[in-house]
């Protein structure tokens, strides 16, 4: 219990007096956790509508691998990207193995899955009348997605919702293909597991804690927009 306090306590102190190291993991997880976001955003929610909308052969097994990509395991897509990144790898000329960059490529492999699935849910449990009814009024192709868009939008925004909880809290990958390297790839998850190897549970659940409280105001202010947009259907 002593511990727990301890923890509690250090996380408030390490806030509001502003511990420099403890900003700059933290600053480092938004930048990386919120570019592989937005990167699952621009392509998971396009490929998601493709795949919910056309008809093709194979489809059936393309959905089902973006189904089981949702349940990938953080340390084989960090394997597999470590594996294309190494010096000797595909990308290896790339030189960004052990970067935040390549952290973000691991991070964009787990949510882009996430973000897919949850769109072709939305847009797939569309009533099929109501896209007769755009395409009887005359929609182009650009405004029919759009509008499918817009109607599956608390959806979409679940699948923001789930691809940022799914890397904001991943710690194999980023470990694997960012090595923990103090002021330069070192975030949140990696530091708590760190302190915990070391024995140091007080700044591990303290650390733990300003995590809590980041993924948190993420998921509450992107909540609050799913709301909205709920009344206002």
């Amino acid at each position: 219990m002593n511990t727990i306090i301890a923890g509690l306590t250090g996380a408030l102190k390490m806030i509001f007096l502003g511990d420099p190291e403890v900003f700059r993991v933290t600053f480092l997880t938004i930048q990386v956790s919120g570019i592989a976001t937005l990167l699952s955003i621009i392509v998971g929610i396009p490929a998601g509508v493709f795949l919910a909308l056309k008809r093709f052969p194979g489809r059936r097994f393309v959905i089902s691998l973006v189904n089981t990509g949702m349940g990938l395991p953080p340390t084989v897509a960090g394997l597999w990207v470590s594996v294309f990144l190494w010096r000797y790898g595909p990308f290896g000329f790339l030189k960004i193995m052990y970067t935040p960059a390549a952290m973000i490529v691991a991070q964009f492999v787990i949510a882009s899955p996430i973000v897919m699935a949850f769109t072709i849910a939305a847009i797939g449990q569309i009533n099929k009348k109501l896209h007769l009814q755009i395409l009887a009024l005359g929609a182009s192709r650009f405004q029919y997605y759009w509008l499918l868009i817009k109607e599956a939008r608390l959806g979409l925004l679940a699948a923001i919702i789930a691809g940022f909880g799914g890397v904001i809290s991943e710690v194999g990958a980023s470990m694997m293909v960012g090595g923990n390297v103090k002021g330069q790839t070192r975030v949140l998850t990696t530091a708590t597991v760190m302190e915990v190897s070391k024995g140091n549970f007080d700044v591990a659940i303290a650390l733990g804690t300003i995590l809590l409280i980041l993924a948190y105001s993420v998921t509450f202010v992107l909540t609050i927009v799913q709301q909205r947009g709920g009344n206002k259907s």
